[in-house]
């Protein structure tokens, strides 16, 4: 009886194991712990039968001195429990380097002949499929070559499945998705390897291995190559679970409901359909969405890595919608065809809210049918390539049409600025006009994505308690705006737009015009500034303090209805404030960062703000 093997996992192994699930925490979900409960059940259902095999016959030992005597099949249990704790480990690093990627992008339709995928797959399972020939060869031969030959027949049938039931994924993840989770694990282990070896905890029979070796006097070849397939079959494992995971939430069409938990048999059925059924459609809209949001909205893209399933998906289409429209308003050549713009969309609303439609034949057909739906003619036909699958995506059959219409009033707000004869004027008049403004540009979006929430985990909220979640929500999100507008100051004057209401520029003896040409001036000032721009900037300071006061007052008396939210969305939720509200905090410290005329939050900081808010409220 000895130690010597559990001190292996006390030093090397369960140490990672204690920081990556410190750190993965708050972000973890249910799904998340029923993945790994999934392949550790696997790994070490798959594991036990070979390892067994391996003592059996003496291929591989483990000296009484070294080992606490406990065993299962012949195994000792710290040799099970590194089964358990690789798999863990693993596990955790895919999940947390995976965070961020949207499944669905991943997928791809294939087309029925030559497609290049079916050459993909073709050529994954030949080159594995000729090492599984290959390892048969040395099994039979019983030489030095034993040992190598047993790695790759126990592993390469595992990974010829996987290979054929994922290969999409495989091939098309990034590589911080599937090479890193393989490579560092692999890494570690090679070393943690070499130094059990070399203290004898564990010992290989010196006529079934070839005796090469990794490095000079180190880990020898078979023992790297297990380490190496044991991690790929893990990350092969959970990309497999995760192209699963995608398809059901993609394809509403195939996956109708989803549960929470998928079971095994579900997850093989979404595996097993064919990719050439898939929604092309569907497909790229999700990828021009997540372009979109990557391009310019960098914290809600971070944010709605926190939400899951068909909920993440709902909130990446809408807020992308929101992108869309505002970029056809704000790129548009005149205000005349920027109210064009706006009248296309309220007309697109009008379709998809009017219901369907009857045909001369008397057929009713939906009007976001995708062949012949008013809404769809009417966008295929009206909107640029790159607008009409977003449009399309739009979950209205969930959405209120009131908050949609009232968000196209606030871009008809933003229009009737006007820079004619050098002159700035407005909409904003007062502070309840720039009250309205703020309603109606952000806490629309934030009142639909409460009421996506709301659908897709309906709970038992009362009808009263839904208004009053809405209520918050439609709060939080002119708090959000006032954000924006304290953030962008200067970006608005070079456009000639001021959002701040006269009567507070009054208090500081400014006219918007003053206002204007006063931040075009200090902005363009490069090193020390004189001391009458230096006094003008402190106006500006105090106009932005005003803002800011103003945003946090909306958020403090929002803030508390987060919690109220279904547990799948709370969270998240947090993180998707909390992100954005952080820019005001930094817009308060001395010295904030800017880029492109903005105060901005510097990656490690956002980070930190958004595995902060996972944990609990402020």
């Amino acid at each position: 009886m000895g130690y010597e093997y559990a001190l292996v996992h006390l030093t090397y192994t369960i140490p990672p194991a204690l920081l990556l699930s410190l750190i993965y925490w708050p972000l973890s979900t249910r799904l998340d712990f029923y993945r790994i409960a999934f392949l550790i059940t696997i790994a070490v259902g798959s594991t036990i039968p070979w390892d067994s095999y391996l003592i059996r016959t003496n291929i591989w030992s483990y000296p009484p001195n070294v080992v606490l005597g406990w065993t299962l099949f012949g195994i000792p249990v710290e040799e099970v429990f590194f089964f358990v704790i690789q798999t863990y480990n693993t596990s955790l690093l895919y999940l947390l380097l995976n965070k961020p990627v949207l499944g669905a992008v991943y997928l791809v339709k294939e087309k029925p002949g030559r497609s290049k995928w079916k050459y993909v797959k073709l050529s994954g399972s030949i080159a594995l499929a000729l090492a599984i020939k290959k390892g048969i060869e040395f099994v039979r031969l019983a030489g030095d070559r034993t040992y190598l030959g047993l790695i790759i027949v126990w592993a390469g049938p595992f990974l010829f499945l996987l290979w054929n039931l994922a290969y999409q994924f495989l091939v098309n993840l990034p590589f911080t998705s599937t090479v890193l989770p393989i490579a560092i694990p692999t890494l570690y282990l090679w070393i943690v390897d070499t130094l059990a070896l070399q203290r004898g905890t564990w010992v290989i029979e010196s006529g079934t291995k070839t005796g090469l070796h990794l490095w000079p006097g180190g880990l020898e070849v078979e023992e790297a190559l297990f380490f190496l397939l044991t991690n790929c079959l893990i990350v092969f494992g959970l990309v497999a679970f995760d192209n699963a995971i995608a398809i059901l939430h993609t394809f509403p069409s195939h996956f109708p409901k989803v549960p929470e938990l998928p079971n095994p048999v579900l997850l093989v059925k979404a595996l097993l359909i064919p990719a050439a059924t898939y929604d092309d459609d569907r497909i790229l809209g999700l990828q021009q969405c997540c372009a979109r949001l990557r391009a310019k909205s960098r914290s809600f893209y971070l944010a709605s890595s926190a939400f899951q399933g068909r909920l993440r998906i709902d909130l990446v289409i809408l807020y992308s919608f929101c992108r869309v429209a505002d970029d056809l308003i704000d790129n548009a050549e005149s205000s005349a065809e920027a109210r064009e713009w706006v009248g296309k969309l309220k007309q697109y609303l009008d379709h998809c809210y009017g219901g369907a439609v009857k045909t001369k034949d008397g057929r009713e057909i939906s009007a976001r049918d995708p062949n012949q739906g008013p809404a769809t003619q009417w966008v295929m036909g009206q909107f640029p390539p790159d607008a009409q699958l977003t449009l399309l995506l739009l979950p209205t059959e969930r959405l209120a049409k009131e908050p949609l219409y009232e968000l196209l009033k606030g871009f008809e707000m933003d229009l009737s600025f006007s820079s004619a004869s050098g002159s700035v004027g407005g909409p904003i008049k007062s502070e309840q006009d720039l009250d309205t403004y703020g309603a109606r540009v952000a806490g629309t979006v934030a009142l639909l994505c409460i009421q996506l929430v709301m659908f897709l985990y309906p709970g038992n909220k009362s009808m009263d308690e839904g208004k009053r979640l809405m209520k918050a929500g439609h709060d939080m999100g002119i708090a959000l705006q006032y954000t924006n507008i304290a953030r962008d100051l200067e970006v608005d004057a070079k456009n000639k737009r001021v959002y701040v209401p006269p009567g507070w520029l009054k208090k500081e003896k400014l006219t918007p015009e003053s206002f204007v040409s006063g931040i075009l001036k200090t902005s363009a000032v490069k090193g020390l500034v004189s001391d009458q721009d230096s006094f003008f900037l402190k106006k500006v300071g105090v106009v932005r303090g005003r803002l800011l006061d103003r945003a946090f007052a909306f958020y403090e008396e929002s803030k508390s209805a987060i919690e109220e939210l279904p547990p799948e969305a709370r969270a998240p939720m947090r993180v998707a404030v909390e992100s954005y509200m952080q820019i005001g905090r930094e817009l308060r410290r001395p010295g904030y960062k800017m880029k492109g005329g903005r105060a901005t939050v510097p990656v490690g900081k956002r980070l930190w703000v958004g595995w902060r808010a996972l944990l609990g409220p402020r």
